[in-house]
């Protein structure tokens, strides 16, 4: 059975959406494929038969679900998020 994914894409106008989703990749490879997301000028995403395409410029941030287990070297890890 493979395993579900989350993301939600945070606007900078406030908005956003969030998709589910199988895992897409071994989670070997998810290191790389993080990486390779967020030096793209876009986020392309299929989603009940239709593509969104979303200009990272309009991205205020990401939140993906579970996070992968392996991320790339430079990601903090173990953190806690708090509000102020």
């Amino acid at each position: 059975m493979a395993k579900n994914r989350a993301l939600t894409v945070h606007f900078t106008d406030a908005t956003k959406l969030s998709f589910i989703f199988p895992q897409q990749s071994d989670e070997n490879v998810m290191a790389q494929r993080v990486k390779e997301i967020i030096n793209r000028e876009q986020l392309s995403i299929e989603a009940d038969e239709s593509l969104f395409v979303i200009p990272m410029s309009n991205v205020k941030y990401i939140q993906a679900y579970p996070a992968p287990d392996k991320l790339p070297d430079n990601v903090i890890q173990g953190a806690t998020l708090v509000d102020t």
